[in-house]
């Protein structure tokens, strides 16, 4: 997600703040949390299926071949 987007949801949080937002601001601020919320949930998933788990023998085990068992 881009900066952009970013501190316009800052920008209507502010906003919410002062006054009540109209229905249209609100559609917007949802939709930009949405789109928030789904690209770091894909970052988080992608820095977690890049784990190596070292176990006490020195064995190595890559996080995503235990999601395929």
């Amino acid at each position: 997600m881009d900066k952009k987007k970013i501190d316009r949801i800052s920008e209507l949080t502010k906003i919410s703040k002062e006054r009540e937002l109209t229905l249209e601001e609100k559609e917007e601020r949802e939709a930009l949390r949405f789109e928030y919320r789904k690209a770091f949930a894909q970052s988080l998933s992608g820095q977690l299926e890049n784990i190596t788990i070292l176990e006490p023998d020195g064995t190595k085990i890559p996080v995503k071949d235990l999601k395929k068992n």
